[in-house]
């Protein structure tokens, strides 16, 4: 089944569906009132987001895992896991927020 990229007003939904219409009708079940701006269908049946389009870029280790010790450090709260992210790391605010935010996310 191909994978499909759909953009909507104000959200990107990644999905499976056998065809174009009936990928159009997944988006339109999870958001009904928003307008479909772009069907496309993907090449692969993959996604990939690159950490250097999120502003995870270059330093030193694994930026996750920093990002994880701090939220670990801070024991879940976002404002002190970012200072601290940003006390370890040298990042900036919007960097350090990416950060802590993209892996609150995936459950630290």
């Amino acid at each position: 089944m191909p994978l499909f990229e759909i953009e909507t007003d104000a959200h990107i939904i990644i999905t499976w569906a056998a065809n174009e219409e009936a990928a159009h009708v997944v988006a339109k079940d999870c958001y009904p009132t928003e307008n479909i701006l772009r069907l496309t269908k993907r090449p692969r049946d993959s996604w990939v987001i690159s950490k250097s389009v999120l502003g995870i870029t270059g330093g030193s280790g694994d930026p996750c895992a920093v990002a994880r010790d701090c939220l670990s450090k801070a024991s879940g709260d976002k404002v002190h896991a970012i200072r601290l992210y940003m006390h370890e790391t040298g990042t900036d605010l919007e960097q350090a927020r990416k950060a802590i935010e993209s892996n609150m996310v995936m459950g630290w």
